[in-house]
């Protein structure tokens, strides 16, 4: 008889192989995999931050009539917020490396909610600009967009445009879920109950962040959706600050960056800065209810989603140069017939502006990343993290002086007219930067 020898016994016989992973978890094809788990408490993270910033616009006449303050004073807090949400994202993104997603994004929400449940006491102006200014922007900017690109960039080697389109589009989500029912609460209850439920709405979205967000596909042994191979997760990057200037510097000696920043910040001026903050008081000023303008923001906020997606599966697709100019083009036109369609009610030529304008809206973003990643590689989350501070800084600068134009003028037609311009150029520079040849993106 042939006596056999047991390989788990013989302690000459070599190990055994390890298993290799299957398939199901290197490609991720079994089931559904992880990485759109994680979109989707992005989406929801997303929705959370953006119930401020919905907000804002609602605010301008409560506090004006209750303070005494200044359109324009109001207008340099919103600033500060919309400055801080952009110049934050950079940092967000490299703490991001450094710390992980989860806890970023866990201790951003928190300060959402301290700024605006702060801002409940406030009784003079500076208390504004420092809750809703500085706290809240400073939460909201970790909450950037530098967070979908870093969310994309880890979990995803295929279909990064339209995760980004569906990522960008949760802030317009935000804004259709809670722009109405703000409305309604500051019209019905006052501004103060209406920055309570922000403050709550903040806070409940951090128990999904920690318990249900990963910083990375190798956390539970996947690789990035429609990777063809393992990725490891790279150790964490000590000097988040000194990295993110260091890659702002390198950045900055390209010509396709500041094209770039210069599109993005036409961009932010246009919306943000722009429709967002005071579309509902130049409406109001015309004799509609603040509570039907607040509804046709939340109108935006439906296209946007539909625009922003489709521009997603557009830039896998098409030439992210040519649809930026296509998208700002548009936005230029419509924004020049705005004034003449402003009026104490709801018509149709308005409800097309309104459908337009908010598929429009965030288009923007997904083929802005696409070119961040095609000439900056890794460091592309960074980067479009300081192209996204020029979009925020536009919105500043035209959250402010629209303000300022409205005291001045007693209306915002010359906003409109301006950023309609603005938006035009903004076509010409897009299709001026420079395709980066396959071998150099490789």
């Amino acid at each position: 008889m042939t006596q056999t020898t047991d390989s788990r016994t013989d302690p000459l016989s070599p190990p055994p192989a390890r298993p290799a992973p299957s398939a199901s978890r290197v490609h991720g094809v079994s089931r559904v995999h992880r990485a759109w788990f994680v979109a989707a408490v992005a989406f929801v993270t997303i929705i959370g931050a953006a119930a401020f910033r919905s907000l804002p616009g609602l605010l301008f006449d409560p506090l004006h009539g209750e303070f005494g303050w200044s359109r324009g004073t109001i207008g340099f807090a919103v600033s500060v917020n919309l400055a801080l949400y952009g110049l934050t994202a950079p940092f967000a993104a490299a703490l991001m490396d450094r710390f992980g997603i989860r806890r970023v994004v866990a201790v951003a929400l928190t300060v959402i909610a301290v700024g605006s449940g702060l801002s409940v006491f406030m009784t003079s102006s500076w208390q504004l600009i420092t809750y809703w200014g500085l706290l809240v922007g400073l939460g909201t900017g970790s909450m950037a967009l530098a967070f979908t690109a870093t969310v994309t960039n880890r979990w995803f080697a295929e279909r990064r445009g339209l995760v980004t389109g569906i990522l960008t589009a949760a802030g317009a989500s935000g804004q259709l879920v809670f722009l109405p029912l703000l409305s309604w609460i500051v019209a019905n209850h006052g501004w103060r109950p209406a920055s309570v439920t922000v403050a709550l709405s903040a806070l409940a979205v951090v128990p999904f962040v920690w318990l249900l967000l990963r910083d990375h596909p190798a956390d539970v042994g996947l690789a990035p959706y429609g990777a063809k191979e393992f990725v490891p997760k790279p150790p964490p990057v000590t000097g988040a600050a000194r990295r993110a200037v260091t890659v702002l510097f390198q950045a900055a000696r390209t010509g396709p960056f500041w094209l770039l920043a210069g599109t993005f910040a036409i961009c932010g001026a246009s919306t943000n800065g722009l429709i967002q903050t005071h579309f509902v008081p130049a409406a109001h000023d015309h004799g509609m209810p603040v509570t039907a303008a607040a509804s046709l923001l939340a109108v935006i906020g439906v296209f946007d989603i539909v625009g922003t997606i489709a521009s997603g599966w557009f830039t896998d697709r098409f030439d992210a140069r040519r649809l930026l100019a296509v998208y700002y083009a548009l936005r230029g036109i419509s924004l020049l017939f705005l004034p003449l369609l402003l009026a104490p009610s709801v018509h149709p030529p308005m409800v097309f502006f309104i459908v337009f304008y908010g598929l429009d809206w965030v288009a923007t973003v997904p083929p802005t990343i696409a070119l961040c990643r095609e000439h900056y590689g890794d460091d592309s989350a960074i980067v479009f993290g300081w192209v996204l501070a020029s979009h925020q800084v536009g919105a500043a600068v035209v959250a402010f002086a629209g303000g300022v134009a409205r005291d001045l003028f007693g209306s915002y037609n010359v906003v409109w007219y301006a950023s309609g311009a603005l938006c035009a150029a903004a076509a010409l520079m897009a299709l001026v930067i420079r395709r980066r040849p396959a071998a150099a993106v490789a």
